[in-house]
């Protein structure tokens, strides 16, 4: 398996939600929609093209997975931070489980960074997201504006405690809620 990941062209969209699509077919914690959330930020105000990538499997010229980083802000009664959603991270169910995730997760938050943006956030597995620097963000006191489980909101700094002087719930963009 040869996989190499490239940003996201107009081209790819029909086949990166049909990939999206299929990733989360059989999903135990998805409302099938993925496909949908992706379309809605691409054409948003908070979508940043360099930021959407897929990953493709040179041997068969086949669009694999894919990941979307958007524009988010963390607020408080004192500030407003800019932040980026990861959501959602898709792989094709065969190709689960054999690393595409992790180099669509790596070389996004590598871009994100280059981009210098400061810090990601995620609502995902506990046990997975740890892998890349993802900590529980109420480390931080970053709250979701709905109920999940503390262990499954996660925030990663991408620079040197860009975290340390943030705090509040994130605002998510109206685009995840249509």
């Amino acid at each position: 398996m040869n996989i190499v990941i490239k940003q996201e062209q107009v081209k790819d969209y029909k086949i990166t939600e049909e990939v999206v699509k299929n990733a989360f077919a059989n999903a135990e914690h998805s409302d099938k929609n993925e496909h949908h959330l992706v379309s809605r930020i691409r054409n948003s105000n908070v979508f940043i093209p360099e930021l959407s990538l897929v990953a493709m499997d040179n041997d068969d010229n086949k669009q694999v997975g894919h990941i979307i980083l958007s524009k988010i802000k963390i607020k408080n009664e004192d500030q407003v931070v800019e932040s980026l959603a990861l959501a959602p991270v898709s792989v094709l169910p065969e190709y689960q489980n054999q690393g595409v995730g992790k180099l669509l997760i790596s070389k996004a938050l590598q871009k994100a960074k280059e981009l210098r943006f400061n810090s990601v956030v995620v609502l995902g597995h506990p046990e997975y997201y740890p892998k890349f620097g993802f900590k529980k963000a109420s480390t931080w006191g970053i709250k979701t504006p709905f109920e999940v489980p503390d262990e499954a909101f996660m925030a990663v700094e991408l620079g040197e405690n860009t975290l340390d002087k943030v705090s509040g719930v994130v605002e998510y963009p109206r685009v995840f809620f249509e």
